[in-house]
């Protein structure tokens, strides 16, 4: 299956062309014309192909064509993307890119192309996102940022793999978490050997305590959800240390009464089903919504973050039940509220059960973003085999990988230690932790591509080490 992106070929034109836009192809007629084209340059002009250049990629219903367009319906340009494996993991190539003759001068319209296919792909799933490239055009892509994999033949001419940086985990730990280590400079979080903990033991206890405040514009826009997710949150955070809930502090904040009741409803059925008291709490009246809530556990040996060593096979535990939230599509995963008690409970003492050497709850960070934190707080680096993560039918593999997942516990142990039963949850071991720093991606190829470049948080190993 040759693919021949970066034949944006220059020739002799008399007037260069502007009006134009790049769409998605979705009818007969565009896609007819974009498949003439390609015959044109790549049969009969190039001579790569001889008869035709058609491919089962043409044939694949998951395939995109990108065109560019005049106002008037002439198509100038085309290129198609799609997935390399089935089901879709975010491994994509882009190809048969093609620029008709008396358009090769208009100034941008390949690279308009170019950044059509990055853009669309990326916002289709991909996570690594290749093609190969005729040699004499590697120099557009390098200016557009792609890099160079490596060489390449196809149909017997050179060319060029290349890749583009798809960094939308890297950005996601930014702006999640990335301000955390100077921000928190000094403070001693957790006490020895905890460091980027979900929960914090209290000194000379058998108490573990945990807080999260819930996103204002969340509970602007959907309280009775977002006081259901105070208590997921914190009820996580517990788990994920191997603690026993004991019971839930509140703050809340309202414009008036009838908007509190709203958030407290939530809290409230929450509460309710995994069979957690609400101690107590404040509430205030006249001002922007806002709630945070505090959860207080028991564990006598409280699991750490940081207790990974390079070697120790990383396990995913999450619940694939349910689906998106409304209104969150790709951003928040609802499997709780159809949960009972049980089966909460049971998914809640799975790291308690297990007692691994490190464990982390999946929380805004996503998994990868999670992860990176685990290893972090471990002194490591880890790798993440993507096409072993449990992924429910209803996501893609990158929403999945950077969404609020619910339920879902990242645990680091050795070998020959099997995670516990989980109830509704499944467990797979997707990955390692691996000297260094940062997470990298393991594709179904063996090629490795970072998603995480470096440390998450910059607060550093829980021992104290530096981390390379």
């Amino acid at each position: 299956m040759a693919d021949v992106l970066g034949s944006v070929l220059i020739g002799a034109v008399a007037t260069p062309l502007r009006d134009w836009t790049v769409e998605v192809a979705d009818d007969a007629a565009g896609l007819a014309a974009y498949h003439r084209l390609r015959h044109d340059v790549f049969v009969a002009e190039q001579g790569l192909f001889a008869g035709s250049d058609r491919d089962d990629v043409d044939d694949d219903p998951r395939t995109v064509v990108l065109v560019a367009r005049t106002s008037s319906g002439d198509v100038l340009g085309g290129v198609r993307i799609g997935p390399v494996v089935e089901p879709d993991v975010g491994w994509w190539h882009g190809g048969r890119l093609a620029v008709r003759p008396d358009a090769r001068r208009t100034a941008g319209l390949g690279g308009a192309l170019v950044r059509a296919a990055c853009a669309h792909a990326e916002r289709l799933g991909a996570l690594r996102f290749e093609a190969t490239v005729q040699a004499a055009n590697v120099a557009l892509f390098l200016r557009l940022g792609w890099r160079p994999v490596g060489d390449v033949a196809v149909a017997g001419h050179p060319h060029v793999a290349m890749r583009w940086p798809v960094d939308r985990f890297a950005a996601q730990a930014r702006a999640t978490k990335g301000a955390l280590g100077a921000l928190l400079a000094g403070l001693h979080l957790g006490g020895p050997g905890f460091v980027g903990d979900d929960g914090a033991p209290v000194p000379g206890t058998d108490v573990v305590a945990a807080c999260d405040a819930i996103v204002p514009s969340l509970v602007e826009r959907d309280p009775a959800w977002a006081g259901w997710c105070g208590v997921l949150v914190n009820v996580n955070d517990l788990a994920a240390m191997g603690a026993e809930p004991l019971g839930l502090l509140d703050a809340v904040g309202a414009r008036d009464a009838s908007f509190a009741a709203r958030v407290i409803s939530g809290l409230r059925a929450a509460a309710t089903a995994w069979d957690v008291p609400v101690l107590g709490g404040h509430t205030q009246f006249g001002v922007p919504a806002a709630l945070s809530v505090t959860a207080l556990g028991r564990a006598a040996q409280p699991v750490p973050a940081g207790g990974g060593r390079a070697g120790d096979v990383v396990s995913l535990t999450a619940d694939l039940g349910g689906g998106w939230r409304p209104g969150h599509t790709g951003r928040q995963w609802d499997s709780t509220s159809i949960r009972r008690t049980p089966e909460l409970r049971a998914m809640g003492g799975m790291v308690a059960r297990t007692a691994p050497a490190a464990a982390k709850d999946v929380s805004m960070a996503g998994v990868v973003g999670t992860l990176g934190m685990l290893a972090e707080a471990s002194g490591c680096g880890a790798v993440l085999d993507v096409a072993a993560v449990p992924t429910p039918a209803g996501a893609t593999t990158a929403d999945w990988l950077g969404c609020f997942p619910g339920f879902a516990m990242l645990t680091a142990d050795g070998t020959d230690r099997p995670v516990a039963d989980a109830g509704p949850a499944v467990s797979a071991a997707c990955g390692e932790l691996v000297p260094g720093a940062g997470v990298a991606l393991r594709w179904p190829d063996g090629a490795v591509t970072t998603a995480v470049p470096a440390s998450v948080t910059g607060l550093g190993p829980a021992d104290g080490r530096t981390q390379p």
